[in-house]
């Protein structure tokens, strides 16, 4: 199986499961390998008490690009450590795009960089994942 396509297969059963992401509108897409796009719409109920996107939903998206992205290889991969800067405000209507690669992998770890911009490609939020694997596969291989 080719590494885009297992991607992929993994990325789809992750997602018929996630009902956070359904339940916040997430799309995603997985362009390579280690690699994937959370994208999201900013609603009203997502506002905090100063009008703009509350920073722990700009968190799940980027997060959730993470997770895409290091569950990339058939192997059940969760988060050991993640850290944010959030560099400018979101606001309603503003379509969020999170684009999550694999700096490197080390063995079961893996270390990720993840980006939100809007629409204007303005640059929201920075992202630092760590991940480690288990030794569970996601699917049965062929």
């Amino acid at each position: 199986m080719e590494a885009i396509d297992c991607a992929r297969r993994c990325a789809d059963i992750m997602l018929e499961n996630d009902a956070s992401s359904r339940a916040l509108g997430i799309e995603i897409d997985i362009p390579d390998a280690g690699a994937a796009i959370a994208s999201m719409t900013v609603r009203a109920d997502m506002l905090n008490g100063f009008d703009v996107c509350h920073g722990g939903l700009l968190f799940t998206l980027a997060d959730t690009a993470f997770a895409f992205a290091c569950n990339a290889y058939n192997r059940e991969t969760l988060s050991v450590h993640a850290e944010i800067n959030w560099r400018n405000t979101a606001h309603l209507d503003d379509r969020l795009v999170a684009t999550a690669r694999e700096d490197k992998q080390d063995g079961r770890h893996g270390y990720f960089s993840v980006v939100v911009r809007n629409q204007h490609d303005v640059v929201v939020a920075e992202f630092r994942g760590h991940s480690i694997a288990r030794e569970r596969p996601l699917f049965a291989p062929a």
